[in-house]
């Protein structure tokens, strides 16, 4: 047996460690703001060996010649692609403690066992990023969601947010259950779990109904985690009923496991039968855009329409990916390309977004949008960040969204046959009518007066809590930077596009 490579396992054993110390800091003091340092150290401390790795053939103490670690017989790999999405989910996980920490405070919330249950769900999502095989990515997926059915009903005494709960914890077991129902078909028939492994073996059997079957139920059980249709019913609800932080960790973590998820199997798992799972990436990702879009329009709390919205993006970053395959393109790399690129894009304007909300909220008691009219007359600050990450995910340029959109049309476009060219076409229709309801909000904020009987003079005496200051502040830059050097984000996209290369054209 060969030696354990602790060094590519340093990130996970950081944050399981992390885990650890959190619930016993969380036993021996009473001090909860502790607990909340502990992980937020652990996600700084985690993020290190990540950047080691992936720049190890610059320094002077890494032996590695640079080539992807392959551990536990090829079931575990750190690879480029593994290790942008790893720093995504430490990043997403440190946005989302530095909000939780005013909001939990702001009411008598459980604090320690919320800090220990978000970087558990952390664990997972990392994990899930180097597993290449079922068993991994199934109990890691599981780590991912299991904490998050707990936090999604921390208001314990809110209807809605047990409602939220509810919702969630069923709809995720239903698609758990497609998943392991295709996972189990397609072990029978092929006597692995290993993605390689199976990549080998799919083309002689891509034919066979059970193993069609089978992959349409693995992607549709991972269709649950980024909130595209028909899964999506879920999100809405628990947008609005779940702690706002909460939220914010699910539309960016907890959806880019799921995305994680698709394209590992997709790509490593599943490449010979990119006629099989193409179309049906291609018609959820239709109907997750324009559902998404229509549906948002009409809403009036901030949190259903972040929800609906997060249905959208869905759909947008799954044009490229299906599309592509539906063709039966050889050129799969410039559409993962474009994938990851809108998925780093998209993890910090809305933990931004969310972040902004917040405070906004907290201030007017109110995530309705009536309530939130006249923001600009006592809040200049805040209204111009709520601008910034609503237009950013609007992609109205120079801010970063622009250029997600940017590679999703260039790679659909590139294509170049009716799979492409028509799921341009919707994602250019619903662009505009994303830019409807992203306008909207930031009309209430502009032009809208106050709200009659509001105490504006309250309101501006109100301070913003340090921690969420700061998030707002990180998110907002890396918006303005990666809208002004687009160039950042898409060598991330390169770089995680690498492991599909051995399928590229």
């Amino acid at each position: 047996m060969s030696a354990i490579d602790y060094h590519a396992l340093l990130p996970e054993i950081i944050l399981a460690l992390t885990v650890l110390v959190t619930l016993v800091v969380d036993i021996v003091t009473r001090k909860k703001y502790l607990v909340a340092v502990t992980a937020m150290v652990g996600m700084f401390a985690a993020i290190i060996p990540v950047l080691t790795l992936a720049f190890c053939g610059s320094l002077e103490f890494c032996t590695s010649t640079g080539a992807d670690r392959v551990l536990f017989g090829g079931s575990y790999v750190v690879d480029s692609y593994s290790l942008v999405f790893k720093g995504l989910f430490i990043f997403a996980a440190f946005i989302a403690l530095l909000l939780s920490v005013g909001y939990l405070e702001s009411d008598r919330y459980y604090e320690g066992e919320f800090y220990f249950l978000l970087v558990a769900s952390a664990l997972g999502a990392v994990v899930m990023a180097s597993s290449r095989d079922f068993v991994s990515m199934v109990v890691a997926l599981e780590l991912v969601s299991g904490p998050a059915f707990l936090l999604a009903g921390w208001r314990k005494g809110d209807p809605k947010s047990n409602e939220a709960a509810i919702k969630f914890f069923i709809s995720g077991v239903l698609a758990l259950a497609l998943l392991l129902m295709g996972v189990s078909m397609v072990y029978g028939l092929t006597g692995t779990q290993q993605f390689d492994q199976l990549a080998a073996q799919s083309a002689s059997i891509s034919e066979m109904p059970l193993f069609v079957l089978g992959v349409i139920f693995i992607l549709l059980g991972f269709g649950f985690k980024v909130s595209a249709v028909p899964f999506h019913f879920w999100t809405p609800d628990t947008y609005e009923g779940a702690p706002a932080p909460v939220t914010a960790w699910l539309s960016v973590g907890s959806k880019g496991a799921g995305f994680v998820g698709l394209l590992s199997i997709a790509y490593l798992a599943f490449p010979a039968v990119a006629d099989v799972w193409g179309p049906v990436l291609w018609l959820v990702a239709f109907i997750s855009m324009t559902l998404g879009n229509i549906v948002a329009i009409k809403q009036t709390n901030v949190l259903r329409l972040l929800g609906y919205s997060s249905i959208a993006q869905a759909g947008f970053m799954l044009a490229p990916f299906g599309a592509a395959a539906a063709s039966g393109s050889d050129n799969l790399e410039e559409a993962f390309y474009a994938t990851v690129t809108y998925l780093v894009i998209y993890a910090v304007m809305n933990l931004g977004a969310f972040a902004v909300v917040i405070i906004i909220a907290s201030r007017v008691g109110s995530f309705e949008l009536e309530d939130w009219g006249g923001l600009s007359s006592w809040a200049p600050g805040l209204a111009m960040a709520l601008a910034v990450f609503f237009m950013s995910l609007a992609g109205i340029p120079p801010l970063a969204g622009w250029f997600a959109k940017f590679a999703m049309f260039q790679a659909t476009i590139g294509v170049g046959n009716w799979w492409g060219y028509s799921i341009a076409i919707a994602a250019a229709i619903n662009a505009v009518i994303a830019f409807v309801y992203y306008s909207k909000v930031v009309k209430v904020a502009f032009m809208d007066p106050v709200p009659a009987g509001v105490d504006v003079e309250a309101l501006e005496r109100m301070e913003t809590p340090a921690p969420i200051a700061f998030a707002l502040g990180l998110t907002a830059f890396g918006v303005i930077l990666l809208g002004i050097f687009p160039g950042l984000a898409a060598n991330l996209g390169e770089y995680g596009a690498q492991v599909v290369a051995a399928f590229g054209g």
